[in-house]
């Protein structure tokens, strides 16, 4: 679960080039519920320009050319026409925002949100660079609370025989015996960091701040992508967009990702080969 943005403009050009190159047959797509590589893009420009100008609408990110995802920040600009602003250069004026461009300062009015404020915790030279509690006259496409509100945050909530049984530690009754089929997780973290998978009894006694970490039935991943050297496993992410207008998201796209290490991610993989990004083609 995750209330955050992804590859969404560099999955386009990711499936057009692997549609290309492995002869992908017109029997099957990459995009959901009938949507096609022009209606995909015009959505995504619909949802996060809307009916702004483009330059009145950033990206923002902190030290994007930094940053792992940064090529996907290069689609956007290209497929939006927007542009990708580090927070350090974000100029406060009163209530509004703006930034420099060839000299000139433009307003911003939208904010396409990268920014992971975990990531920015872990920064303390830059917490005070942007009051972000202050009434700025902008729109957050999404709102950073997002990034709390829907992601492991929501899995205890869920009862459903395809998510794993998941406990927040601070409701946790008793320690399981069979903890190794347990994995423990800080619920405000990224890309994996502070998971830990293989859990002891200590682990979880000395977390002091249980209310900020769950407990979530492990999930075996099958090795069953085969590659030059050993198999890998894989996961399918779904892109939900939901327009303010709509009840629900609907999925519209997918990524998936091949690992042949101890959790899927990159930080996990670094010596491994035939592993990270991909797309999946499904049978219309």
């Amino acid at each position: 679960m995750q209330g955050f943005p992804t590859l969404f403009a560099f999955q386009a050009y990711h499936t057009k080039l692997t549609r290309e190159y492995a002869n992908v047959p017109a029997t099957h797509d990459a995009y959901l519920n009938d949507y096609t590589e022009q209606t995909y893009l015009a959505l995504l420009k619909e949802i996060i320009v809307a009916d702004e100008r483009p330059e009145n609408v950033i990206l923002l990110e902190i030290f994007p050319e930094q940053q792992k995802t940064r090529i996907d920040f290069y689609c956007t600009e290209k497929v939006l026409g927007i542009k990708t602003v580090c927070l350090t250069k974000l100029i406060p004026d009163g209530n509004k925002l703006f930034y420099e461009t060839n000299g000139e300062r433009i307003q911003v009015k939208r904010i396409y949100n990268r920014l992971i404020f975990d990531d920015l915790q872990q920064q303390k030279d830059l917490l005070n660079v942007i009051d972000f509690n202050h009434p700025w006259e902008v729109e957050w496409v999404s709102h950073p609370n997002w990034f709390n509100r829907i992601s492991k945050f929501t899995l205890p909530f869920i009862n459903h025989q395809y998510v794993p049984k998941t406990t927040f530690l601070s409701e946790l009754k008793e320690i399981p015996a069979d903890l190794e089929n347990f994995v423990l997780k800080p619920l405000f973290s990224f890309a994996g960091m502070g998971v830990v998978i293989d859990v002891t009894k200590e682990d979880i006694e000395n977390i002091k701040d249980t209310e900020n970490w769950i407990l979530q039935r492990k999930v075996k991943y099958a090795d069953v992508i085969q590659t030059p050297d050993i198999p890998a496993k894989a996961e399918i992410r779904l892109f939900y967009f939901w327009k303010q207008e709509w009840e629900r998201p609907v999925a519209v796209h997918n990524l998936s990702r091949m690992s042949k290490g101890k959790m899927i991610g990159t930080r996990y993989n670094k010596d491994k080969k035939w592993v990270g990004g991909t797309v999946s083609f499904f049978e219309k």
